[in-house]
């Protein structure tokens, strides 16, 4: 009889097993990035699509679309509002223009350090934030990360705060960073990142500011000379998905979307950090580079103060205050 019940149990436990992966369709998804083959947000990506191929028993593939091949940030954000590419991976900043409340990752000189970035966007803040998507037709996956912002130029070195006075600077398509400069005297100018190199080349613009694995995988260095270390805005990278392609799934396929996310994360973010140290030391060969002395710093973010006043108001005082404490618990410890 206990034999039987077992063979019973046991024909059950493959029906449901069974049933599951019935829930799992044959599938091509698409997944774009502005940034080039190599980089640590690909490579983030090539970890994803393998984790949900491996996860769904090879049924759903992950094609992955970087440098740019379906277009800058703008077009990735409009193809997955609509459904015609299911996945993308920018800026969490970026998505102001969506939900004003992350103009919040932009403010200038939040972070200190990674640690205190993943605190935030992994807790409350984060999940807030997250939250405020789905009705804006995106499922926000993970944070990623891009790593902290620095200046280039063309023009001279900038060591001191009036270097940067005059500077025409490429920016990312966001209120807060064309504030940001414009507070620091320069001429922001907002730009698809597909755009940049040439502008660069061309000296239509005299600079531009991204994380150093940034200017190193796109070879910004063959066209700036100078590079200086401000780390003035972190970018954690949102992982965005398609509500459209979300809402189709079977729960089976959303779990194993979710988890691949989560694991690709905890790879993606390593590589990133790893990545910029060695960015660094390639970068120095080619750059002029330079650290801006502590009083200078003090003179920039008295600058650029009354932008993150007027950025508190817009989008909550209550919610700057809660990340505010989160990072304050992460300084703590």
């Amino acid at each position: 009889m206990k034999k039987l019940l077992g063979m019973v149990v046991a024909a059950c436990g493959i029906a449901m097993a069974s049933g599951a992966q019935a829930q799992i369709k044959e599938q091509t998804l698409r997944f774009a990035t502005v940034n080039p083959p190599g980089h640590p947000i690909v490579l983030g990506m090539d970890k994803f699509a393998a984790l949900v191929n491996q996860k769904s028993g090879g049924k759903m593939t992950v094609k992955l679309f970087p440098g740019s091949q379906l277009g800058g940030d703008v077009e990735a954000m409009s193809g997955v509002q609509g459904g015609t590419i299911d996945f993308t991976s920018m800026n969490s900043g970026i998505l102001q223009n969506q939900v004003k409340e992350f103009a919040l990752v932009d403010f200038p000189f939040l972070f200190d350090s990674p640690k205190e970035a993943d605190a935030v966007m992994d807790g409350p803040v984060g999940k807030a934030l997250a939250d405020k998507l789905p009705a804006k037709g995106l499922i926000s996956l993970a944070y990623w990360e891009l790593g902290f912002r620095n200046l280039t130029d063309s023009k001279r070195p900038v060591t001191k705060a009036d270097d940067i006075v005059g500077l025409k600077l490429r920016v990312i398509q966001s209120p807060i960073y064309v504030d940001t400069w414009k507070a620091l005297g320069a001429n922001p100018v907002p730009m698809a990142f597909a755009e940049v190199y040439s502008g660069l080349e061309q000296k239509t613009i005299d600079g531009q500011e991204n994380p150093v694995t940034v200017i190193l995988a796109n070879k910004l260095n063959e066209v700036q000379k100078y590079l200086a270390l401000t780390r003035h805005v972190y970018n954690p990278q949102s992982v965005l998905m398609s509500k459209k392609t979300w809402d189709r799934m079977s729960k089976e396929e959303q779990d194993i979307i979710v988890a691949a996310a989560k694991e690709s994360t905890v790879y993606q973010r390593q590589v990133s950090r790893d990545a910029s140290e060695k960015a660094l030391v390639e970068l120095r060969k080619t750059m002029e580079v330079t650290e801006i002395p502590p009083a200078e710093m003090t003179k920039i973010r008295a600058k650029v103060k009354p932008v993150v006043d007027k950025y508190t108001a817009e989008v909550g005082a209550d919610l700057v205050k809660q990340l505010e404490a989160e990072i304050a618990k992460v300084r703590g410890k």
